[in-house]
């Protein structure tokens, strides 16, 4: 049987076909909040984790704002993405330095408004069935990190210029997120194949 909901996103087609799909929503309010939960976690992992990587090092952030907007949907994304920024501005260290208002209105502050932006975006797309092809999901992988640059790049400019702002905000990364976009390229087909698998077993 494959999962409920041909147009769902990922995670919430898993949780639906476990409670039902004509489960009452407040069976589901647990679920969710453990979920965003684990996104704030992961959130902050990939923002302190470096790799090493030409030009500069590379955090996993972009990625994981990438995979939880494609699998959580949009509602539970943004969700998600507001509880993280909601836990800087109150001055928890969850960012990849420094926390507090100050910084999410500080020259890398677009780049944050971005994450939020993309996930929503891409949210939307895996709830028109987005993300369960290879094809469909590098399409939504590269909106997805084109607008995060956008956010970011038109932000820093108000600080540093267009030009500088390119140089030192979007050139600089341009072969790390492109890595990205491979990584959950293949990571969304092969969890929607496996979330599949794993629930014609159980049935």
């Amino acid at each position: 049987m494959q999962i409920l909901g041909a147009s769902t996103p990922l995670v919430p087609a898993i949780i639906s076909s476990f409670f039902g799909g004509s489960a009452r929503s407040a069976s589901r309010i647990i679920p969710y909040l453990l979920l965003a939960v684990i996104g704030c976690i992961l959130l902050t992992i990939s923002a302190k984790i470096q790799i090493p990587f030409y030009p500069v090092p590379m955090t996993m952030q972009t990625l994981v704002v990438l995979l939880i907007g494609m699998s959580y949907g949009p509602n539970l994304a943004v969700f998600t993405l507001s509880l993280y920024l909601f836990q800087g501005a109150l001055g928890i260290p969850v960012f990849a330095s420094g926390a507090g208002v100050a910084y999410l209105v500080g020259p890398t502050g677009g780049f944050l408004a971005g994450f939020v932006i993309s996930a929503y975006v891409l949210g939307c797309l895996a709830s028109r069935g987005w993300g369960k092809t290879w094809q469909n999901t590098a399409l939504a992988m590269l909106i997805g990190i084109s607008i995060i640059f956008l956010a970011g790049i038109s932000w820093l400019s108000q600080f540093i210029g267009l030009q500088a702002a390119i140089i030192n905000g979007f050139l600089p990364f341009i072969y790390a997120d492109f890595l990205k976009l491979l990584i959950a390229t293949l990571v969304m087909p092969t969890a929607w194949l496996a979330a599949n698998r794993m629930l014609n077993n159980l049935n």
